[in-house]
């Protein structure tokens, strides 16, 4: 009986403690409701979101134009000159685009060209590694469940951990060149050569993000009716045949979507690179972001106006990838 008073207190006391907050959430939103009127109740929800997005978001893009049109090494607006678009003269005084080193800024052509190769290495890669992972786990598998969170799993993880976690795994003294020289195969130049680092920067980017693809891919897959494979089957149609005139062609859709997709995040790589090779060796895997990160914040002669300048380049092209994936959903909607 004593036990029972006592929770009938406790109900009875935080019974009024919530009564007491609905009174005044009720008062609070009321005199608001007076000045605002219902229709402005919904921004003021809105609100903090709107600050956040506006001092975080909206405020660093105008920042950032008045940066690539502004000249001098202060970091505060009123204190940089005036220079029209030398910042962009100065990334396209070019003999030939195809030579960085006839450039003015070789640093930037380099990371363009070091992108661009980046970019078409690991779409096609990504697209066929998802497209091949989606196909089987959208088979009756034993433990399909199991299978597709082991796939997504590396999407959870932070692209800075998964940087350091492979530079610990191929670094010169790192835990693969341990095992190749326990087999009597000598340590290999993993990150110490050009090519094998773009390499590794490119299969390290791939086995990141490709759960994420994955999914979408298997998504579209489980979209197309099964009715169709069983007909295909008893016109006499085999497995290529199958998936070369039913599954691509139904699925062509998202795959327009996922190609977008990808090409918007692998011209904004930076993370893995970052904390994987830092642009080595060299200038091997220095790519569009992090020039514009080397430039702005890592150089000692900061130079935010060629910095600015070079992010405006890289959103254009953004801009250009997402109107091509708006226009894949407005035709897929179709």
């Amino acid at each position: 009986m004593a036990e029972l008073s006592k929770t009938k207190k406790y109900e009875s006391f935080f019974g009024s403690i919530g009564h007491a907050i609905v009174s005044g959430f009720d008062v609070f939103f009321g005199s608001i409701q007076k000045i605002t009127g219902i229709k402005g109740i919904p921004y003021l929800f809105v609100l903090p979101n709107l600050l956040i997005f506006g001092i975080f978001i909206l405020y660093p893009m105008i920042l950032n134009f008045v940066y690539a049109f502004t000249g001098g090494r202060s970091f505060f607006p009123d204190q940089r000159t005036f220079v029209g678009t030398s910042n962009f003269e100065r990334l396209f005084t070019c003999e030939n685009f195809l030579l960085p080193n006839t450039c003015r800024e070789d640093l930037f052509w380099r990371a363009v060209h070091n992108t661009v190769v980046f970019v078409i290495a690991q779409v096609i890669l990504m697209i066929l590694f998802s497209l091949i992972t989606a196909l089987i786990l959208n088979r009756d598998i034993k433990w399909r469940g199991f299978f597709r969170s082991v796939y997504f799993y590396p999407c959870l993880l932070s692209p800075i951990v998964v940087g350091l976690i492979w530079q610990w795994i191929l670094m010169d003294s790192g835990a693969l060149n341990g095992i190749l020289t326990g087999l009597g195969i000598g340590k290999q130049p993993f990150l110490v050569r050009a090519n094998w680092a773009r390499f590794w920067v490119i299969m390290v980017s791939v086995w990141a993000q490709m759960g994420f693809y994955t999914l979408i891919l298997l998504a579209g897959l489980q979209s197309i009716p099964a009715d169709l494979y069983e007909a295909a089957s008893i016109d006499g149609a085999n497995k290529w045949k199958a998936f070369s005139n039913i599954t691509m062609p139904l699925l062509m859709p998202t795959m327009v979507v996922v190609i977008v997709l990808t090409l918007i995040r692998a011209v904004q790589v930076f993370e893995i690179i970052y904390a994987f090779t830092g642009g080595g060796p060299g200038t091997a895997t220095l790519y569009l972001v992090q020039f514009i990160y080397n430039y702005g914040f890592a150089s000692p002669n900061r130079q935010f106006g060629v910095a600015a300048a070079a992010s405006l380049v890289m959103a254009s092209v953004l801009i250009v990838l997402t109107l091509a994936q708006l226009a894949a959903r407005r035709e897929e909607s179709y």
